[in-house]
């Protein structure tokens, strides 16, 4: 009984080894081939233009609400409690709209990377898919992936680049 477990784990053991030989597996800089796309180029550009304008934005007012709330402090000893009270209250209020205004931006970054970088995804992922076919690979990884401790199949980066017309 004891030489029937033996063998069918030697067994085993080779049909594990003869699959994982079978499957090809490859790597991919995924980040390499996105930064060198144009249109990732353009995507990113046009977000930063986006972000700085809300920044200016948000600056601008936060500029404006700092330049009140000191010339409140300076006046607010020769001013009543009821004007004082107001404006605390106006100030309060102040801060939240800043906080509105960075919240929506926020919303809206993201609402344009989305829309911006969804096309890119799509056409990088269509690529992948075409090279793995060409290519015969089972598997294509990130190669900067952290999930694998090791990785030595062919590298597919060079590959994809040419697919989508990129050097």
């Amino acid at each position: 009984m004891k030489k029937l477990s033996v063998l069918f784990a030697a067994v085993m053991m080779v049909v594990s080894v003869g699959m994982a030989k079978a499957q090809k597996i490859a790597t991919l800089d995924v980040m390499g081939v996105l930064n060198a796309m144009p249109e990732k180029k353009k995507a990113d550009a046009d977000l930063k233009t986006f972000l700085d304008t809300k920044q200016a934005e948000i600056k601008k007012k936060a500029d404006a609400a700092q330049t009140k709330y000191q010339q409140y402090q300076t006046e607010a000893p020769k001013k009543t409690a009821d004007e004082n009270n107001a404006r605390e209250a106006e100030m309060k209020k102040l801060a939240e709209e800043i906080q509105q205004m960075q919240e929506k931006a926020q919303k809206d970054l993201q609402a344009k990377q989305d829309v911006a970088f969804g096309p890119i995804e799509k056409k990088l992922n269509e690529a992948v898919e075409k090279v793995a076919k060409a290519s015969g690979y089972d598997y294509i990884m990130d190669a900067n992936s952290t999930a694998f401790l090791y990785k030595a199949g062919p590298d597919a980066t060079a590959a994809v680049k040419k697919e989508l017309g990129i050097q």
